[in-house]
């Protein structure tokens, strides 16, 4: 059993290196599958054209998580990079929600007590059905 202890139920996630088009498709798996802050209708934008634009959500992951059908891998124009910052618990329900749609490679982490950092290199093609 999972108490709520064991666990800090908020992850930020940072996308950087990408399109607002690729931004907006990773921020909608995250939010098919997680509370976030982000309304439905909030868009990724380019606030100064031709400069790069770091974009910042935060996903509640609370337990239990019962996803819908995982609906595939979700298609991006370029590899996107992801810093996701949150406790242990949380970080690896996220990675999983992302793994469903994209493939996922680890750049990086750093851990402390209870929370840890992770950069992921997020590309088109995830997960494949087995069978």
């Amino acid at each position: 059993m999972i108490s709520t202890h064991d666990f800090a139920p908020e992850v930020v996630v940072t996308l950087s290196g990408c399109t607002k088009e690729d931004a907006g498709v990773v921020f909608e798996v995250l939010r098919r599958n997680f509370a976030s802050d982000r309304a439905d209708d909030d868009v990724p934008q380019d606030i100064v054209e031709g400069h790069p634009t770091v974009w910042t959500g935060t996903f509640e992951v609370v337990p239990p998580i019962s996803p819908g059908p995982s609906p595939g891998p979700e298609p991006l124009h370029a590899a996107v990079t992801a810093e996701v910052q949150g406790g242990y618990w949380a970080v690896d329900r996220l990675r999983e929600a992302l793994d469903s749609a994209f493939r996922v490679t680890d750049e990086g982490m750093a851990a402390g007590d209870q929370e840890k950092d992770v950069q992921l290199r997020l590309e088109s093609g995830g997960a494949q059905p087995v069978g």
